[in-house]
């Protein structure tokens, strides 16, 4: 089944239902979103000459072409590889490279970084068609073509995951996968819902994008803001002019919805469910997003391989819990999703006894066919027909998974994810650095901030202002180091492994790094 049987089967049943804006406005109904699709689709197949199975990537912010654009790649046969527009040129060359991706789509401030990323592709460079341009609006303007049939194992979602060695991991999802993560999010997260919205205030690059697969299941208007990002006061607007909305939200974006001064002010009739991933939840910061927003809080954990789909809680559930006042039932993760089966294993990957922490795996239609160009590492993590997250977590009597660790020392900061090692590749490239460790420490807004341990090979031989500038020109911005400590030598293991155990528990009795 082809992913764009949604937008087909809407465009049959309610034509004349709104189905996609942007702030205020309304850009088409589903009748007229199938035929700017449709037109798209043929440009793609026709005057750039793609074949099903090409990739096609897509490095922009949020906007109305992007949900035409993912429509529209499937509605061909084609691959999409969503990228976030936020990582470097060096990032974005790596991935359009790596993907072999035959057009790039960019709009805006990211155009110039696309296309520079481009030219380090060299003569495999994918064509970079700018959203803003005459030549998109050419192809608007083509001659539609029928939806492409699709088998349930063909590639739909190429999603790049950051892997431990600093190289990003293009995860295979199939039609199938995502076909399983829909039927999921009705089961398990949040119940149909026809007419409603959704507002895409998180990157559709990510979980917003994959939600809206369910959202227009049912029907719903995908909403754009205006800014293409997430803004509050914008937000809330939003919510009050489009009924029914839903949103995809990491947890900083809900705390920050919760203590914005309109909140409380505000018209929330039209807030329906914000689902919130990416991180856990602190259970302090639940309950003051409950007091701000009422019980319009679901929760899911997943990862790219398995998309949405491990655990998660409905609205009624967590509204069960913070009314009894079941903080462990809070701080976990929930439930396991209907399309999967989970299990907490060993070192050895033996099942392990409720309450006892190990590696988290998990099997289902949900998770992916493998990683894109890396046997090894698909081998690796599918071994014996599971999914090895690499996270570490417990399951209780009741069946209730809590998120213990990450095993990968993966960061998320803001919704977003990094990975220690790649920014340490980025500062051992300094002349004056010997050696370095990077981990996550708390913080109140971020949820967590990067901290670099960092041991100069003379005094003075590095100072952060420099080690800023570095990682600017070479990572996004959100991967750079917060702050850095300089130290003498790194907490080594026997085996010459550096203690990040050791460095958190500095930090924590340092915060000021005195």
């Amino acid at each position: 089944m082809n992913t764009a049987s949604h937008l087909e089967r809407l465009a049959r049943l309610a034509p004349d239902a709104p189905a996609l804006a942007h702030g205020d406005i309304l850009v088409a109904d589903y009748r007229g979103l199938r035929a700017r699709v449709a037109s798209l689709a043929g440009a793609l197949l026709g005057p750039l000459g793609l074949r099903p199975g090409d990739r096609v990537a897509i490095v922009m912010a949020n906007a109305p072409a992007y949900v035409e654009l993912l429509l529209a790649s499937w509605w061909a046969g084609l691959a999409a590889v969503p990228v976030n527009a936020r990582l470097h040129a060096r990032e974005i060359a790596y991935i359009l490279d790596h993907c072999g991706a035959r057009v790039a789509f960019a709009a805006g401030e990211t155009t110039e970084a696309v296309a520079a990323a481009a030219r380090e592709v060299g003569a495999a460079a994918p064509r970079v068609v700018d959203v803003g341009a005459a030549e998109f609006e050419r192809m608007r303007r083509a001659d539609g073509v029928a939806m492409a049939e699709a088998e349930p194992g063909d590639l739909a979602w190429l999603f790049y995951t950051s892997g431990t060695t600093g190289r990003p991991k293009g995860a295979m999802l199939t039609h199938r996968n995502l076909l399983a993560m829909t039927t999921s999010y009705f089961l398990d997260i949040d119940p149909p819902s026809p007419g409603g919205s959704q507002v895409h205030a998180a990157p559709l690059s990510h979980g917003s994008g994959l939600y809206m697969l369910p959202s227009i299941a049912q029907g719903n208007c995908q909403v754009v803001p205006a800014s293409g990002h997430f803004e509050p006061g914008e937000l809330l607007d939003l919510v009050a002019r489009w009924p029914g909305a839903s949103l995809f939200a990491a947890p900083t974006m809900v705390k920050r919805l919760a203590e914005h001064e309109g909140t409380a002010r505000a018209r929330l009739d039209g807030l329906r469910v914000i689902a919130w991933g990416g991180a856990p939840m602190y259970v302090a910061d639940i309950r003051a997003a409950v007091s701000a927003l009422g019980y319009r809080l679901a929760q899911l954990y997943g990862q790219g391989e398995t998309p949405m789909t491990i655990t998660g809680m409905t609205r009624a559930m967590l509204e069960r819990f913070h009314r009894s006042g079941d903080d462990a039932a809070l701080a976990s993760a929930g439930w396991p999703h209907t399309v999967v089966r989970i299990r907490i294993a060993g070192t050895r990957d033996e099942e392990l006894p409720a309450g006892e922490p190990g590696e988290i795996l998990v099997r289902g239609d949900s998770v992916m066919r493998g990683y894109w160009r890396n046997e090894e590492a698909s081998a690796a993590s599918l071994r014996g027909g599971w999914l090895h997250t690499g996270d570490v977590g417990d399951i209780d009597a009741r069946g209730l998974l809590t998120l213990r660790d990450r095993s990968k020392d993966l960061i998320i900061s803001g919704g977003s994810n990094i990975y220690p090692r790649e920014v340490e590749e980025v500062l051992l490239r300094h002349p004056g650095v010997a050696d370095c460790s990077v981990i996550g420490v708390p913080d109140a807004a971020w949820g967590e901030s990067v901290l670099a341990f960092v041991v100069p090979r003379a005094p003075g031989a590095a100072d952060a202002a420099e080690l800023d500038r570095l990682c600017l020109g070479s990572i996004a911005r959100f991967k750079r180091p917060k702050s850095y400590r300089f130290v003498d030598a790194l907490p080594r293991s026997n085996y010459g492994k550096v203690l990040k155990t050791e460095l958190r528990a500095m930090a924590a009795r340092d915060p000021a790094g005195s």
